[in-house]
C-alpha cells in the first residue's frame, strides 16, 4: 500500500464527507493504493455515525473509535499502529489541510529520501491570540531541538517514512513535538514544506490556552528523556555531586575561619550563627538526595525491560 491517511477527529461530523471524498479524488487522481483511518477521539455529536455510513460507501475507510476524549496524541498514536502504508500522511479533520498536498509529500518521502516532511502554514488564518503564543513555542522548540529548519512544528499536516511512525511513541501533548521524537529515535531526514492553510469551515477550535502550558512540559519531558533516558546518573548525579561539593567547600571555609580565629585570639561567632552555614547545610542534603535520586533512577533504568531497546536501521 501506498498511501495512509491518519485523521483524528473530534466533534467534525459536518466536515468527514467532505474531507474524505476531497482524500478520495487526489488518491484516484495519481493512482495511488490507499487507507483513511478516521481516530475518533470521543466526540460527542454524530461523527461516528457519519464514518460508520462512510465506511458502508468506501471499503479504503478505517474507523476507531475511543470510549472517551483522550487527546490529539492518543488518537494520532492509534492510528500509527494501524497504518500499513509506506508512507503515513497526517491532517487535521477541519478542511483547513489541504489533500492537494499529498503528492508532493509523498514524493519527498517516496522518491527522495525524506524520513519526515512537516507543513508549515506561512499564510495562517489563525487570531493572533492563536498565532502569536505558537511562534514563540516553535522558536523554543527549535533552540531546545536543534532542529533549526522547521518553522511550524504542530502543523497537523505531515508525512512520515513508515519506519518513523513505528519507531515513535506518542502520548500526553507530544503530538506537535513528534519531529523532535523522530529525531532522538536517529532519523535525521527533517524537512519543511510550506502548505495551504484554509479558514476553519465548520464548527470551532477544539484547543484552548492550557495547550501551551501542557505542551511546554511535554518538550521538557522530551528533551530529558531523549538526553538521559538511559543515563539518568549523568544528570541527577552530576548536580548531586555539584551541589554536594559547594556545601563542602563552605563547610570547610567556616571551619577553617573558626580554627584561625581561636588560634589568633579573635573573637568569634559560633558556625550556627553565620548564613553561610544553612546554605552550605541545604546544599550538602540537596546534593546527596539528587545523587541518591541518579542511583535509584540508574537501578530502575538498568532493570527495565526496556534497557537494551535500540532502533536498529539495517541488518546485512
Amino acid at each position: 500500500m501506498d498511501i495512509s491517511v491518519v485523521i483524528p477527529l473530534y466533534n467534525e461530523e459536518e466536515s468527514l464527507p467532505e474531507l474524505t471524498d476531497w482524500i478520495r479524488r487526489v488518491m484516484l487522481q495519481h493512482q495511488f493504493s490507499y487507507e483513511i483511518i478516521l481516530v475518533d477521539d470521543g466526540s460527542n455529536d454524530a461523527s461516528w455515525k457519519v464514518i460508520e455510513a462512510l465506511r458502508l460507501q468506501h471499503e479504503e475507510i478505517i474507523g476507531i473509535k475511543f470510549r472517551r476524549n483522550y487527546g490529539k496524541s492518543a488518537a494520532l498514536n492509534v492510528g500509527f499502529n494501524a497504518a500499513e502504508g509506506d508512507v503515513v500522511i497526517t491532517m487535521d479533520a477541519d478542511l483547513q489541510d489541504s489533500p492537494d498536498e499529498i503528492p508532493e509529500l509523498y514524493d519527498r518521502i517516496k522518491n527522495q529520501g525524506a524520513d519526515l516532511v512537516s507543513g508549515w502554514k506561512q499564510k495562517r488564518y489563525d487570531p493572533l491570540t492563536k498565532t502569536i503564543p505558537t511562534k514563540l513555542f516553535n522558536a523554543v522548540t527549535r533552540s531546545m531541538s536543534g532542529i533549526h529548519n522547521l518553522h511550524d512544528f504542530n502543523c497537523g499536516l505531515k508525512a512520515y517514512r513508515k519506519d518513523v511512525v513505528k519507531s515513535v511513541e506518542v502520548y500526553g501533548e507530544m503530538h506537535r513535538y513528534i519531529p523532535v521524537l523522530a529525531k532522538w529515535a536517529g532519523f535525521k531526514k527533517i524537512q519543511e514544506q510550506i502548505v495551504q492553510h484554509y479558514p476553519r469551515k465548520y464548527g470551532t477550535t477544539k484547543f484552548g490556552p492550557g495547550r501551551f502550558v501542557k505542551g511546554f512540559l511535554d518538550l521538557l519531558s522530551i528533551f530529558f528523556v531523549g538526553k538521559f533516558g538511559k543515563r539518568p546518573m549523568h544528570f541527577f548525579g552530576a548536580i548531586g555531586v555539584l551541589s554536594f561539593l559547594v556545601g563542602f567547600v563552605i563547610t570547610c571555609y567556616l571551619i577553617f575561619d573558626k580554627l584561625m580565629s581561636i588560634a589568633h585570639g579573635s573573637p568569634y561567632r559560633n558556625v550556627t550563627d553565620q548564613p553561610l552555614f544553612y546554605l552550605s547545610l541545604v546544599a550538602i542534603l540537596i546534593g546527596t538526595q539528587l545523587f541518591l535520586t541518579g542511583f535509584i533512577a540508574e537501578l530502575v533504568s538498568r532493570n527495565a525491560s526496556e534497557r537494551n531497546k535500540y532502533h536498529i536501521e539495517k541488518v546485512i
